[in-house]
């Protein structure tokens, strides 16, 4: 009895730690990341870091046998490549939008992505239009959104295009990946390795079409501007690697509890990046702003309660590519975080 007290102790430690550690992660990340570009004005490069350190990482880690991703394999790379596309675009106007615009505005657009999946689900993917519920839920965070683009002061036509890019880039990934991604069979780390590898690959082509290559030799020609200094070097370095983190700690926490305690978290690790943002620096919303930020996260609150109840759970788990084990009947939740669950919070 002591013994399977002890083993009951343990458990709930490591579920705890994990837990806690996606809500650091996933609470800090979008802090920092803004804090690396404004450090590191080089949007392109920069996530072209983060990509190189999620795919070493993965394949370091699985290497010395810490973790288990499918094999890269041209196939399979040639199948995944416009998934990875749209998830490079969004991750591009996300770190575009961050460049422009504080933290409380990428919340803000970052909530909206519920009532387009919604409209795309229902228009697209011939899914039952929601419930009143999760209708009413819709609209809170519509109205929550509207009135925080109309309050804000800090309104700038390249930060609220770049907005509209990433919500649109962000949906579409979430909706194509539903639709086609999980038929590849891949395991959870295998998305992430085949996802920043293929990314990592594209960065090129964008540096050459945004011109910012050009910057970046520039700077680095003439030892000038902000490439080599200390301060921004520590920022891209902490974004990296908290990259690779929120990969290892979301997963490890889907595993660990239910999908609807995993939704409730991110939830909540919204509500602590407007407290932490708020806090730390002055680079945020109006206290009206923050009225309608707080009102758009409480929509999503009750967006998630609509869609995680008993009633949406099947009563069998659902086999996808071969797999057999009883998680799988989130997969297809699970996946619509994986591919931008390193740096899209």
């Amino acid at each position: 009895m002591p013994a399977l007290r002890l083993e009951v102790a343990k458990q709930h430690y490591a579920t705890s730690s994990l837990v806690i550690g996606y809500a650091l992660c996933s609470s800090l990340l979008a802090v920092i990341n803004k804090f690396a570009i404004t450090k590191f004005n080089y949007p392109g490069l920069l996530t072209a870091l983060q990509y190189l350190t999620s795919a070493l990482g993965v394949w370091v880690l699985g290497k010395f046998g810490l973790l288990h991703h499918d094999p890269f394999v041209f196939q399979t790379a040639k199948k995944f490549m416009p998934a990875a596309v749209v998830f490079y675009l969004a991750i591009f106007s996300n770190t575009n939008l961050l460049r422009h615009a504080n933290v409380d505005t990428f919340i803000v657009f970052r909530s909206l992505t519920p009532f387009l999946v919604a409209v795309a689900d229902t228009a697209f993917r011939k899914q039952p239009c929601p419930s009143k519920l999760t209708f009413f839920a819709l609209l809170t965070i519509l109205g929550g959104a509207v009135g925080y683009v109309a309050t804000d002061d800090g309104f700038s036509l390249t930060a609220y295009s770049w907005a509209l890019a990433y919500m649109v880039t962000i949906t579409t990934e979430m909706v194509y990946i539903k639709h086609m991604v999980t038929n590849l069979g891949l395991n959870t780390w295998g998305f992430v390795y085949y996802n920043n590898l293929l990314s990592l690959m594209m960065a090129p082509l964008f540096w050459i079409a945004t011109g910012e290559y050009a910057d970046v030799f520039t700077a680095i020609g003439s030892n000038s501007g902000n490439l080599f200094d200390p301060v921004a070097f520590s920022a891209v370095s902490l974004s990296c690697v908290f990259g690779l983190l929120i990969s290892f700690f979301g997963f490890a926490a889907r595993k660990a509890i239910s999908a609807t305690a995993f939704t409730v978290t991110g939830v909540v690790n919204k509500f602590l990046t407007v407290a932490i943002n708020v806090t730390i620096w002055d680079k945020h919303a109006t206290p009206v702003g923050l009225i309608c930020l707080l009102v758009t996260l409480v929509g999503g609150v009750l967006y998630q309660q609509s869609v995680t109840g008993v009633g949406n759970v099947p009563s069998q788990p659902k086999q996808v590519a071969g797999k057999t084990n009883g998680d799988n009947y989130e997969e297809e939740d699970e996946v619509k975080g994986i591919l931008g669950s390193s740096r899209v919070v």
